[in-house]
């Protein structure tokens, strides 16, 4: 099969608008969605139980219909939330409850408090289970209507040491009297939280694709992965533990940078087998990254390296899945729009189309992450 080059040129232009079009429609729908709660919850004498449940301005419009996140600003406008506490105090009220161990539920003598926090919002709530025997469950179905990735961190006392667990769609449940969950719980939701992680993080999702684009055989893809992998275990290890700190308006455009850098390098060089040296020095930055999100999480108590193994692991299940898809679609490209009887080779036209994309978009991250810094 035979294709003109005018013909495949004019056709991978057309392909490019429309990845652009798409990834940044992609980009900006997710822009403000974080889908992370938390709630503090302290048992209290008599029976009492206090539960502030947080959540982003952003996240509770979507939920309730409210309009009380400021894009210009970043926070919660208080006027327009003192418009809204209504709708919310029952949005959160229907779908955090506390209970039995048989499901009888606890008592609430008042209606729950909405009060500004910043970029958000905390719904503070008092039931009463004096009535109640057993053990004490918590239950948290928040944003899972919206979203069904959507997570809760629950920490369980007052203290800053307190016991946390991660609640989801799958495991909406946690027993207030045995706080801390299992190890095999922990590793599970870590593990899945590195891999969604990375298909969500677009531009790690771009990086990657960037740095793979004139790969046609597997060992410089395999020394492209590990490269990465190790340097972003570094890093990210690190920061997790709190060893090294980088402010996020740091570490946010040098991500984009490092975006822009190597799809621009694909116009000058085709050098793939040393291509592993870039990607191991930008793979210490992206490590920054990801600590970022898992801070957003913490790390329990008592399982703080394994939670923190997951992760790491779940992100490179990810990348790796990642590469798979992208590695092969190219070679099956270069194939089909190779001449009959001629070996394939990696189209000029289509690396140059994607890398401009990926140039477009990674400029458009850098610009917008140094205006929020």
């Amino acid at each position: 099969m035979s294709l003109t080059v005018d013909g495949l040129a004019s056709g991978l232009r057309h392909i490019a608008v429309a990845l652009l079009i798409l990834a940044g429609s992609v980009f900006v729908a997710h822009a403000h969605q974080v889908n992370l709660t938390t709630a503090r919850i302290v048992l209290g004498p008599g029976g009492t139980v206090s539960v502030d449940v947080a959540l982003k301005g952003s996240d509770v419009d979507r939920a309730t219909g409210t309009a009380i996140f400021n894009e210009q600003t970043g926070l919660v406008d208080p006027e327009r939330l003192g418009r809204s506490t209504g709708p919310i105090s029952d949005y959160v009220a229907g779908l955090a409850v506390v209970m039995g161990a048989d499901a009888t539920p606890c008592a609430t003598p008042h209606p729950p408090a909405v009060v500004p926090d910043g970029d958000g919002v905390i719904v503070r709530q008092t039931f009463s289970c004096k009535a109640v025997r057993g053990d004490l469950v918590y239950r948290s179905k928040v944003l899972l209507d919206v979203e069904p990735s959507a997570r809760q961190v629950v920490l369980i006392g007052a203290s800053e040491d307190a016991p946390q667990a991660l609640l989801d769609a799958r495991h909406t449940d946690v027993v207030l009297n045995n706080a801390a969950p299992s190890l095999v719980f922990t590793l599970r939701q870590y593990l899945a939280t590195g891999v969604e992680h990375i298909f969500l993080g677009y531009d790690h999702v771009a990086f990657l694709v960037a740095v793979v684009l004139w790969a046609t055989r597997l060992w410089p893809v395999i020394k492209i992965v590990t490269a990465f992998t190790i340097a972003h275990s570094i890093t990210l290890s690190l920061a997790a533990l709190d060893v090294v700190v980088i402010p996020s308006e740091i570490v946010e455009p040098a991500i984009a940078a490092s975006i822009v850098f190597v799809a621009l390098e694909n116009f000058f060089s085709r050098n793939v087998d040393r291509r592993w040296i870039v990607t191991f020095v930008f793979g210490l930055v992206h490590g920054f990254g990801f600590a970022g999100a898992l801070q957003e999480f913490g790390l329990p108590r008592g399982a703080i390296v394994p939670a923190l193994a997951a992760f790491n692991i779940g992100v490179e299940i990810g990348q790796i899945a990642i590469v798979s898809i992208v590695v092969p679609v190219l070679i099956g490209l270069d194939r089909l729009l190779a001449a009959d009887g001629a070996a394939p080779v990696r189209a000029s036209a289509l690396v140059y189309a994607l890398s401009g994309t990926i140039t477009v978009l990674g400029s458009y991250w850098l610009l917008s992450r140094i205006h929020i810094a």
